[in-house]
């Protein structure tokens, strides 16, 4: 892979949503369907709205590290990234990428105490292309 931010950039934004995982309180992987990222600069860092009440929250602020898996299902190629997540909550944070619509699901707005933010940052990849895969760093 020649450049790995353009061609995973690429596939995440032919994606039609985004595979977040995270580790349980028994120390186990689960894995949870998210809307595509509501930003994203790169491939380092993604933003992505939730409901603070939902346990992965409570679980990422027990334990950071956190993955994020994207798949193009046409040509059988996918990328993991490996790295951490973010609570934000402040108003600053969650205006960034407040959109309109948002409040069917936070009836109280950009206030709603049930809507934060989770920031992913990635640390390292791995890219499935062409019955191989290939680790990179960012």
């Amino acid at each position: 892979m020649r450049n790995p931010e353009q061609t995973i950039g690429n596939l995440i934004d032919k994606s039609s949503g985004t595979q977040l995982c995270y580790i349980d309180a028994d120390g186990y992987p689960v894995t949870r369907a998210m809307l595509s990222p509501r930003e994203r600069n790169g491939i380092k860092t993604f933003w992505f709205t939730t409901n603070t009440s939902s346990d992965k929250v409570k679980r990422f602020r027990e334990n950071p590290k956190a993955s994020i898996y994207y798949v193009d299902k046409r040509f059988f190629r996918g990328v993991s990234l490996i790295g951490t997540v973010e609570v934000l909550e402040t108003e600053e944070d969650k205006k960034r990428i407040w959109r309109d619509g948002d409040s069917k699901f936070y009836p109280d707005g950009v206030s709603d105490p049930d809507y934060c933010v989770l920031k992913f940052t990635a640390v390292k990849g791995r890219y499935y292309s062409n019955f191989k895969s290939e680790d990179f760093d960012i």
